[in-house]
């Protein structure tokens, strides 16, 4: 058995106690999302038992009054659409950033990590006015405002897509490309057969982190996406915590019906993030 430290013992404490402030507010939002809504201010800390106000009413009330089908579909559209997009054309650029030497390479590399200090607030508008000059953006066609949402969600994501597979192609040893090239492949096939197979824990982060964003990304979508059966699920959010007011029974069941989802598939799919973000990180 190993010995714990005074040094990991207090490492320890400190990583039990801030993960028990992680977890406690999505505790305490599910259990009063089954409490009813007249005992959350006088009693929001025990467990709701069949005796204590335990009711499903809050979820039935949200799942009456909001269309929350409508909203998880306009939310998997997009999200999905971002993602897959973002594995392409940041695959196929961070292949080219490493294994091909041009005049421009030095160029593109620095303009990419200057991509990364730019933030969403500061491209909106001219990023609005150039889709509604396209005729996408406040056009009142679903689909069309759902691509005005679409695109510059990618170009947000690709910096970070790019940086993350630049870092695992580059420590994937050289010679399984050359052997690929001797017995007969072109450049897309020893990309789809040997590299993405090779970088697929990099791939799965950036396709985890690029699709978190763009599902949680609330403001992009609020500035684009303004006619009721165009609204994702954290624009459905954005409404109801504006519309229930005091009414903290509803609020947690729909932040439940929205958040724990996405929670759960973060928390199942954490090993390839972390096996992800570290992979190429020391070469050799």
């Amino acid at each position: 058995m190993k010995k714990i430290t005074p040094a990991k013992a207090g490492i320890y404490t400190i990583l039990t106690f801030w993960a028990l402030t992680t977890l406690y507010p999505f505790v305490w939002v599910i259990l009063n999302s089954f409490r009813e809504r007249g005992l959350i201010r006088k009693d929001s800390f025990s467990i709701p038992l069949p005796d204590r106000g335990l009711t499903m009413d809050n979820y039935a009330k949200a799942m009456d009054r909001f269309d929350f089908g409508n909203a998880y579909l306009n939310s998997l559209i997009v999200s999905i659409a971002v993602t897959i997009a973002v594995i392409l054309i940041a695959g196929f650029a961070a292949y080219g950033l490493v294994r091909f030497h041009f005049s421009l390479r030095g160029l593109c590399y620095s303009l990419i990590m200057a991509g990364m200090m730019f933030p969403v607030f500061s491209t909106i508008i001219p990023v609005f006015r150039m889709e509604a000059a396209w005729g996408i953006a406040s056009s009142g066609n679903r689909w069309l405002s759902l691509v005005a949402v679409i695109l510059p969600q990618i170009a947000g994501n690709l910096c970070f897509a790019i940086i993350v597979l630049m870092g695992f192609i580059e420590s994937v040893p050289i010679e399984l490309e050359e052997s690929a090239y001797m017995d007969g492949c072109n450049v897309f096939q020893v990309y789809f057969h040997i590299i993405m197979p090779a970088a697929k824990s990099s791939f799965a982060t950036v396709a985890i982190f690029s699709f978190l964003w763009s599902y949680n990304d609330l403001f992009t979508q609020n500035f684009f996406l303004r006619v009721p059966r165009e609204k994702t699920i954290t624009l459905l959010l954005n409404e109801i915590s504006s519309q229930a007011g005091v009414d903290y029974g509803l609020m947690a069941a729909s932040v439940v019906l929205i958040v724990v989802p996405v929670l759960i598939v973060y928390i199942m799919l954490q090993k390839h993030i972390i096996k992800g973000l570290t992979a190429g990180a020391v070469k050799g």
